[in-house]
């Protein structure tokens, strides 16, 4: 009934929808539409079309200016100069220029709730030199890594105004600087964007109006994708394939993802941190239960591939020193005796994506044969981020899409006071490694750091990795101009429908 509803719903919107208008299908309704305060990897898609940066990153993942014309590093590493793109307006008017920048930079770092400080830790202030060049003090020379971290939502502009106006308000309607405004949010429907004629690459964007429309089930956006409602369909499973080959209406295109999906333990977040907040041995006995390969096989055709830290094998930091374990129904049967657990029984709150629905069926399956009984509950993605955060969770199965430098897949994660550290999982030897990682300057030195960190983590197992994504994106024969991206983010300039 609900794939019969969603169709409906993709079908509904044919007849107003006008010659211009993009509809993608993305794989979940994002949380908030603020880039201080977004964490789900769906609320990347409008957001990029809202607000633009002052860097990007290339199809290579190398750093490119988008409101930023030109950056000059400091000889000794710590302060960065920006200069600005000049002309460039707010949708509501509002100049662009350094003062917003500032403003934006503290916002990230000051307001509550923010996502984005973690990620701007090395930045010790901003010094304003004139209307169209600010530059950026650093505590510690991590300019790159500060600069990379603002292609993403660290470096999305807002409109200062605009924002000081609607106070919490403003993710009920995002005012930023990007090829599209904000017009309308209906949860759990859609979320809509007008091209603005004021952006400043104007020249560039073909579109009218895009509409994003959450539908977690791949085979409903598939079926809204070869129905012609979509031309754009985020995230295709692998199973999908096989309906696209022979559509010569549509096709995929597939660029491997920087991210890991993985079930996280609550290792020290609340009152459910008792399951598997103490005994090592009852982590270690769940991750020997699963044979990753086997899903990795039998759920994705070999499509994706079976991980175990949170960098995939082929990463120069990937720690080739523990490779994927295989599964061992027996250890883990005997290490659950020894931590006195020998009938373990966990929640798993899963998303309601058919992928990971999918796979927690199997998981499960997998589990009861070592004698372990886990329990699934299911939570819109909205709703399981915010259990997360809570510590309401045994263990949760979570998706994060990746980032350019190996620090975005770590220090958030997994440092004491990483803001997406759910777990609460907390160990000053990892710290000080995150920290020497974020610090190097030498390629080497980064990847031995990181190596060590990721040994860190597969001993102490705060989460098990299952597999590392190859992301597809269905398009129709309609569109043209479309470029995949290894951050899965679907970039809008350049795009036209034919």
């Amino acid at each position: 009934m609900r794939i019969l509803a969603l169709l409906l719903m993709l079908c509904c919107g044919t007849a107003a929808m006008a010659q211009g208008t993009l509809r993608i299908g993305i794989g979940d309704d994002p949380d908030a539409l603020d880039p201080t305060l977004n964490r789900a990897a769906s609320g990347r898609q409008p957001l990029t079309a809202v607000c633009d940066k002052l860097f990007d990153v290339t199809t290579e993942l190398k750093l490119e200016h988008q409101l930023v014309t030109a950056h000059e590093i400091a000889a000794d590493g710590l302060s960065v100069t920006l200069k600005l793109r000049e002309g460039v307006r707010f949708h509501d008017g509002e100049s662009f220029d350094a003062e917003a920048v500032a403003f934006n930079l503290n916002r990230h770092l000051t307001m509550q709730g923010s996502l984005r400080r973690t990620e701007l830790a090395a930045l010790a202030g901003t010094e304003v030199v004139d209307a169209h060049t600010i530059r950026l003090l650093l505590k510690s020379p991590q300019a790159y890594l500060l600069l990379i971290n603002l292609a993403e939502r660290a470096g999305m502009m807002v409109s200062p105004k605009a924002a000081r106006d609607a106070g919490e308000r403003f993710a009920l309607h995002p005012v930023c600087a990007g090829a599209f405004r904000f017009v309308e949010r209906v949860p759990q429907g859609r979320i809509v964007v007008q091209r603005y004629d004021g952006y400043w690459n104007r020249a560039n964007i073909h579109l009218d109006r895009v509409e994003y429309l959450p539908i977690s089930d791949s085979t409903v956006r598939l079926a809204g994708l070869r129905s012609g409602e979509l031309q754009i369909a985020e995230r295709l499973s692998p199973t999908d394939l096989p309906q696209l080959r022979g559509d010569a209406r549509v096709t995929a295109v597939a660029t491997p993802d920087l991210g890991f999906h993985s079930i996280r333990f609550n290792m020290s977040n609340g009152p459910r941190q008792r399951i598997f907040g103490g005994d090592i041995r009852i982590r270690q006995a769940v991750e020997l239960a699963i044979d990753r390969r086997a899903m990795v096989q039998a759920l994705f055709e070999d499509q994706y591939t079976a991980g175990n830290q949170f960098v995939g094998p082929e990463s120069a930091y990937y720690d080739k020193a523990h490779p994927v374990p295989a599964r061992n129904v027996a250890r883990a049967r005997a290490l659950l005796r020894e931590a006195g657990q020998p009938n373990l029984t966990f929640t798993l709150l899963v998303p309601s994506e058919r992928e990971r629905q999918e796979a927690a069926q199997m998981v499960q399956a997998m589990l009861a044969e070592a004698g372990i009984t886990m329990k699934l509950e299911t939570q819109d993605n909205t709703s399981l981020l915010a259990s997360s955060q809570r510590g309401q969770f045994d263990a949760v199965f979570s998706f994060w899409s990746g980032r350019p430098h190996p620090d975005g897949n770590s220090y958030s994660h997994f440092a004491c006071a990483g803001p997406l550290n759910d777990s609460r999982y907390c160990n000053p030897e990892l710290d000080a490694l995150l920290t020497r990682g974020r610090e190097a300057t030498d390629e080497a030195e980064r990847v031995r750091v990181y190596q060590q960190a990721n040994a860190l983590l597969v001993r102490n197992v705060p989460h098990v990795v299952v597999w590392h994504r190859r992301t597809f994106t269905g398009l129709s024969k309609r569109l043209a101009g479309f470029i995949p991206h290894p951050d899965s983010t679907i970039r809008l300039v350049g795009l036209r429908l034919n």
